[in-house]
């Protein structure tokens, strides 16, 4: 038994989503302020069954407006509601701990449902009590010397009403829910009404839930540090003073410990009678203990049952060594320790007392153990990451006859691109932002479905590559593929140089390649996450099969002026071997097809379901200078844009660093050094990556950033970051 999906309505960021979990492990993966925090604080407050912990800020910020809407009496408007639904995948053998959730005698398959709704007692009762509190306001409103209000009590809306009256407007509800009134992804049908657990016919939909399943959580804020006492940190002697105190043997079976304590307990008190006497002494002069006063005596507290839970009673000390010939190591406290291993240790004991806890419930042990942990990789270096993720469920595991009946499920949130190495596509479920007219929301995407729809090779490579590189795209604001390691060398300065707006934003930039950046299509699509392709135009003569492009890459080696032989771009006739340009962006194969391009021929808008808007850039036409002359050019690589619109630059004796500098060109044309330039990049003795390095070795302030990949920085800041008011007099960023 399992808990297969869950679907939040009207919970903070999740306006309405579904999640998908996998019987085993998942992993919550996406940018920051995100939503895996929210899914988890719901079922948090949804298991907690305590209308007193909701809060007005629970609502969508997009249910707000209606909300006030229906406190104005507008016609249609509805008073929001906060729900939950919980599918359980049911085996045969567990069908009698779901009777209360079959909706029928009909019932067939393996999903029952149940809803915990948040909902309005009385919608009409509320609308009153907010009238009447509203009026009482007016009535005390105070004003000012120019008409208006000076002071206005709350409250002025219905959402003011609530944030203090919540608790006695609001309550919880439990429905039973029949899959056969949904389809596949657990929409239901129209007109259908759940039907209402109600405590008159049974047990309580509160009972019923708590009897399936148990939810526990690891938050991130553990607090575990060097620091010195008294401020917020838990040291890991009381973690385990309080899993010893709730889980292992007492010391009331030990009588060998007993009498060790009791003779340590004498030997105790006879110091401290000796040792305080002075002070009490002291006390008979004051008339104390007088005729009828209890007498003072100080006695230890070695009490056995307490000498364990006892922050100062026993403490956690590391060995630094083995021992040796009978003599033990010297030892350190806990506090000596890292913070790594210490965070390690702590969540493996929480880990073992929450499972602990759970299998110590003897009369209706929920079968199902649902575990949060939030953020596992704080302070673990990524090795140990990766160890935690793989062994964290032999923690957890059911020993014994109880695992037939009894399983746990392990929900992980996470930034690091570390445990999603480890794990791969199947467990993510990736939480996306979206910004729409009515406020901020996020969708939840499961990865296995993107597994399962995308066909080989394109799966493996795309699966092989992030997790052997970029993870981190899970994690970003946007996406930049380049074409190579120069660009992705060179990218950071060139955000500096000419859109110093994404410094703010987080980028995952990946290095893909032209001949296989469409693989990573069906990806960037998926998780609808926004992206910018920054590529050669690499021309080639044409007259080459397209498909042998793709399989065998850009025939630089190829006979000068034969089919597929790289060509400067202006060559007649030329086409591209890219594949991204031919097969995805602005899907075009000729030369002079990519030059003419439109803004939107190079932009895939984004999709109606998705959030996705790509836009690629590679070399365009630009006005090249050199001596008196002035031509329109366009380079065919990165370091051929570059050359041509630094020209004067890179030919300086004080730049032959980079070796772009051609020998006597200063009695060339601009075709005839654009064509050495060409040669040069293009020939087996140019290294790219030394390029790169001497190129970051150079004054920025002297050189400047391609034109196509300025414009491309530029519309990626307009997309991902927030746009700043303009001071009065403030010159832009040039373009």
């Amino acid at each position: 038994m399992h808990i297969d999906t869950l679907r939040i309505r009207n919970f903070r960021r999740l306006k309405d989503v579904q999640i998908n979990l996998a019987s085993d492990l998942s992993i919550f993966v996406g940018a920051n302020n995100s939503g895996k925090t929210s899914a988890s604080a719901a079922l948090q407050l949804f298991m907690a069954a305590s209308r007193e912990r909701f809060s007005v800020h629970d609502f969508s910020a997009e249910s707000w407006a209606e909300m006030n809407a229906f406190g104005e009496g507008v016609d249609g408007a509805n008073l929001p509601t906060i729900s939950l639904d919980l599918w359980f995948h049911v085996q045969a053998q567990d069908l009698h701990r779901v009777v209360n959730l079959l909706p029928s005698l009909a019932w067939e398959g393996n999903l029952v449902g149940i809803r915990v709704e948040f909902a309005p007692i009385d919608a009409a009762s509320l609308l009153a009590n907010f009238s009447e509190a509203r009026e009482r306001a007016r009535a005390n409103i105070r004003p000012g010397a120019n008409g208006e209000a000076d002071y206005h009590p709350e409250p002025r809306t219905l959402h003011d009403y609530l944030a203090a009256n919540l608790k006695l407007e609001y309550e919880l509800r439990y429905y039973v829910l029949d899959h056969a009134q949904f389809d596949a992804e657990f929409n239901e049908a129209a007109g259908y009404t759940p039907l209402l657990l109600t405590p008159d016919k049974g047990r309580s939909g509160k009972d019923i839930l708590s009897s399936l399943l148990r939810v526990d959580f690891l938050h991130a804020q553990r607090h575990l540090a060097d620091a010195a006492a008294g401020s917020r940190v838990e040291e890991l002697s009381r973690c385990l003073s309080r899993f010893y105190d709730r889980n292992l043997e007492k010391r009331g079976d030990d009588f060998d410990a007993i009498r060790a304590l009791a003779d340590s307990e004498a030997m105790l008190n006879d110091h401290l009678q000796r040792v305080f006497e002075p002070t009490l002494s002291r006390l008979s002069t004051l008339g104390y203990p007088g005729l009828s006063n209890p007498r003072l005596l100080i006695k230890s507290a070695l009490n056995p049952a307490t000498i364990m839970s006892s922050h100062d009673g026993a403490r956690v000390h590391y060995a630094l060594g083995d021992p040796e010939e009978g003599i033990d190591p010297p030892t350190l406290p806990d506090r000596y320790n890292g913070l790594g291993f210490k965070n390690l240790i702590y969540m493996v004991v929480e880990l073992l007392d929450l499972h602990a806890q759970w299998m110590d419930i003897e009369e209706n042990r929920p079968p199902l153990h649902l575990v949060f942990v939030e953020e596992p990789e704080a302070h673990l270096h990524a090795q140990l990451q990766q160890v935690f993720i793989r062994k964290v469920f032999d923690i957890l595991a059911v020993e014994g006859e109880e695992r037939e009946n009894h399983s746990s499920q392990l929900v992980v949130t996470t930034h690091s691109p570390h445990i999603l190495y480890e794990r791969g596509f199947r467990p993510i479920r990736y939480f996306r932002r979206n910004t729409t007219a009515a406020g901020q929301s996020s969708d939840v995407l499961n990865l296995s479905a993107f597994y399962d729809q995308t066909a080989n090779p394109t799966r493996d490579f795309l699966e092989r590559y992030l997790k052997l590189t970029h993870c981190d795209l899970f994690f970003a604001d946007a996406a930049v593929l380049v074409e190579g390691n120069v660009e992705r060398l060179l990218l950071p300065q060139m955000i500096e140089m000419a859109e110093p707006r994404l410094q703010s934003a987080y980028l995952s930039i990946l290095e893909i390649g032209g001949a296989f950046g469409h693989r990573f299509r069906t990806l960037i699509e998926f998780l609808g996450i926004t992206a910018l392709i920054v590529t050669d135009i690499d021309s080639v003569r044409a007259g080459i099969d397209d498909a042998a492009v793709e399989e065998e890459g850009p025939h630089d080696d190829q006979e000068e002026g034969g089919p597929g032989s790289t060509c400067m771009v202006h060559v007649a006739d030329a086409v591209t071997s890219n594949q991204t340009l031919i097969q995805w962006l602005p899907a075009r194969t000729t030369i002079a097809e990519l030059l003419g391009a439109t803004d939107d021929q190079r932009t895939q808008t984004r999709a109606e379901n998705g959030n996705a808007l790509v836009r690629i850039t590679y070399q365009t036409v630009v006005d090249v200078n050199w001596s008196a002359e002035h031509q329109l050019m366009a380079g065919r690589t990165l370091e051929e844009a570059l050359a041509l619109e630094n020209l004067d630059w890179c030919q300086d004796v004080a730049r032959a660093d980079l070796k772009l500098r051609i020998r006597g060109g200063d009695g060339l044309t601009i075709d005839q050094l654009a064509e050495r330039l060409h040669k040069r990049i293009k020939g087996s003795s140019f290294n790219k990556t030394d390029f790169a390095l001497a190129l970051l070795a150079q004054d920025p302030q002297t050189w400047i950033v391609p034109r196509y990949i300025a414009e491309g920085l530029h519309w990626l800041a307009d997309e991902i970051t927030p746009t700043l008011p303009q001071v009065e007099g403030e010159e832009g960023v040039a373009a």
